[in-house]
């Protein structure tokens, strides 16, 4: 992984994916005690980040290996990047999701065009029934993070903050990501890491997920006991990637953690300041900011809003727990 991979996949991406805005309010300023920059992927095509790693991937194929089809395993956002990549390109897909993935998510990823194959999260192997559906079919798979071409599509959202946090007037901050595997994240540091070294990029997990801030304090992959049973679906991974792992233990500072919620809460802080929609997964980094100022340097920090696509009765209780303080 490289800079210039992520240069190659902003060229591939122009006319495509959607420059998010670097959005601000003063009452969220005043809840985190500091300058607080909001970037809502979740207004990215298909509701998240995860579009512009599905057609970086998609779009660096041979056209061999386009007209083959490909596959793809997710909880949902990864699922429908590749899913509109896919169709964009003419290419078949399938996509392997959770059976307990919110229900909007699989019904979206159906009416991109895909071919959704549903597993049991907690007793499946999603790695071997992916590369095992890969094997028969002659499909190519594109993994969620772990994957060089997905982490330079995603790392086009580090070089926007660059160039967005220079037009705000921030040269050093912390930028705070959601991070589940880790290729959104490690995209985003290695683009910071070249275009504003100072800005200094932190994962941000979920309460009892949290095995990328247990592997960046212990040097080590750490994995999850329990793969299920979190609102912050999105964000919930075994452990790190193989790839994405040495670049967040070279570049990232420590891991955060939020409960859910903090992330309800987060979530409710959106609509009322930003009028912007997160999903629990995807405002675990906006609940960093606003609920765990202490462990946050600086006079401004950037939040990624990485994903909105949330089922209405998540979506109703994270109102509800705003109405109620």
């Amino acid at each position: 992984m490289n800079i210039e991979m992520i240069e190659a996949a902003a060229e591939r991406l122009k006319g495509h994916a959607l420059r998010t805005p670097l959005l601000s309010s003063p009452f969220l300023d005043e809840i985190a005690g500091r300058r607080v920059f909001v970037k809502p992927e979740c207004l990215q095509h298909t509701g998240s980040f995860k579009f512009r790693g599905g057609w970086s991937a998609v779009s660096a194929l041979s056209p061999e290996a386009r007209a083959q089809g490909v596959i793809a395993y997710s909880s949902g956002n990864h699922a429908q990047g590749v899913a509109q990549a896919a169709r964009a390109h003419g290419t078949p897909c399938v996509i392997l999701m959770p059976a307990d993935a919110p229900r909007v998510k699989i019904a979206n990823t159906r009416a991109l065009g895909a071919e959704v194959v549903l597993y049991d999260r907690a007793t499946g192997d999603r790695d071997a029934i992916g590369a095992a559906l890969a094997e028969d079919r002659g499909l190519t798979l594109i993994k969620p993070f772990d994957e060089p071409q997905v982490i330079a599509g995603q790392g086009t959202t580090g070089l926007e903050i660059a160039e967005q946090a220079a037009e705000a007037g921030v040269t050093e901050a912390e930028v705070l990501v959601p991070c589940g595997g880790g290729g959104l994240t490690s995209g985003i540091a290695l683009a910071l890491e070249a275009k504003a070294p100072g800005l200094r990029v932190r994962t941000v997990e979920p309460e009892g997920f949290d095995d990328v801030k247990r592997s960046l304090a212990s040097g080590r992959i750490e994995r999850n006991t329990r793969l299920s049973g979190s609102l912050c679906d999105a964000i919930v991974t075994p452990s790190p990637g193989q790839i994405t792992f040495p670049i967040l233990a070279r570049l990232c500072g420590p891991g955060l953690a939020v409960s859910e919620d903090q992330a309800l809460a987060a979530m409710a802080a959106a609509f009322a300041r930003l009028h912007v929609v997160i999903e629990p997964g995807g405002a675990v980094a906006l609940a960093a900011a606003l609920y765990h100022p202490g462990e946050i340097a600086g006079d401004a920090v950037i939040v990624v809003a990485s994903g909105g696509n949330v089922d209405a009765e998540i979506y109703r209780k994270a109102l509800e727990r705003f109405a109620t303080g």
